[in-house]
């Protein structure tokens, strides 16, 4: 399906002819070229322009042309100066506190699982509540990934088991919840904007990070000293793809219908990008003096059980913390059943 919506986005793009430009989706995200976002814009604004015949234009700004951080980005998104923005909980954590429940450790397996939730009900549940929140002017399009998952990265030791965090200085992006897991694990939550994480990991400021393979190496962290990798993979990575409610509601039907189709396309590109890009990624790492270390299942489940006073934070100073993680339980069960008896099914 997603190569068919690849392969007739690039036909209509060579044979439609071209048509005034009626609406323009001016579309930022505050990384670079070389991430999973930018391949998922690309994707987005060759679907939208083609199937439109060029009556929808789309502008990508990468980098902070526009805004500098995700408060300031989702501001412009809200107040219509931006049409597009994708934020991960930086920014988003701070107008939905709710939202960090995506970020929750070890409650999801694998990419199918995760793709399957974040496809679901439960994101039109996240979309809706949040409109509703913003006061109509924030819609949630869909939720990809950037970066694969989140796993321990530092600067000064292997990390085998929780103790092993123990004391490092772990950046977290700007949001409670990462923060109150720095601490479960006994390691000091340090949140830093994004664009300043290699300076800061050069600096000592922080010494280790979480995030996937992908993200370490398109920023270059080797460099800044970043040299060991342990694959606890505690939460996948979820890029949200916020979109000025007013823009989309300015459009007709058809027009709409367009942009939701390739916001599906952004998505598909999303998913599959970090399996992609993972693997000279690896290759890169291990050239660069970086160490890769994947912890047995006794010792992930040790890290899933340090993780537990979370679960119990959220719920209590999160306002609807116990209902929302209830529903977001749920979702990944019914993934999990449904990807189960796919693999039986499969395997016969």
């Amino acid at each position: 399906m997603f190569k068919t919506t690849l392969a007739l986005a690039a036909a209509l793009a060579l044979a439609a002819p071209a048509f005034a430009q009626d609406y323009t989706i001016r579309a930022v995200a505050n990384s670079n070229e070389e991430d999973e976002d930018y391949d998922g814009l690309q994707v987005f604004k060759s679907h939208v322009e083609a199937a439109s015949n060029g009556a929808i234009a789309v502008e990508i700004y990468m980098g902070t042309q526009l805004c500098s951080n995700g408060a300031e980005c989702l501001q412009g998104v809200a107040d219509g100066s931006i049409d597009v923005y994708i934020s991960t909980l930086d920014g988003a954590a701070g107008l939905f506190p709710y939202f960090q429940v995506l970020d929750m450790p070890y409650l999801m397996a694998d990419d199918r699982v995760a793709e399957r939730v974040l496809s679901g009900d439960f994101m039109r549940y996240l979309r809706d509540r949040a409109l509703e929140d913003s006061g109509d002017t924030l819609r949630l399009m869909t939720i990809g990934n950037t970066g694969g998952w989140r796993s321990y990265a530092n600067t000064q030791r292997r990390v085998q088991t929780p103790a092993d965090l123990a004391g490092l200085k772990m950046r977290t992006v700007v949001a409670d919840l990462p923060q109150e897991l720095a601490r479960a694990m006994g390691a000091s939550p340090t949140p830093i904007p994004w664009p300043e994480l290699f300076t800061s990991l050069q600096t000592r400021v922080v010494e280790g990070t979480a995030n996937g393979i992908t993200d370490i190496m398109s920023m270059r962290f080797p460099e800044a000293g970043l040299r060991y990798l342990t694959l606890d993979q505690h939460a996948y990575m979820g890029a949200y793809w916020w979109m000025s409610n007013d823009s989309f509601m300015a459009m007709p039907e058809d027009m709409r219908q367009i942009v939701v189709d390739g916001f599906y396309a952004l998505q598909q590109a999303t998913f599959a990008s970090p399996k992609r890009k993972s693997i000279p990624a690896y290759e890169a790492f291990a050239a660069a003096g970086g160490e890769v270390y994947v912890p047995t299942p006794e010792e992930r489940a040790a890290f899933a059980e340090a993780a537990e006073p979370v679960y119990a934070w959220f719920t209590s100073s999160v306002s609807g913390g116990e209902e929302i993680l209830a529903l977001f339980r749920d979702a990944v069960a019914e993934a999990e059943a449904a990807v189960n008896e796919e693999r039986t099914r499969d395997i016969q």
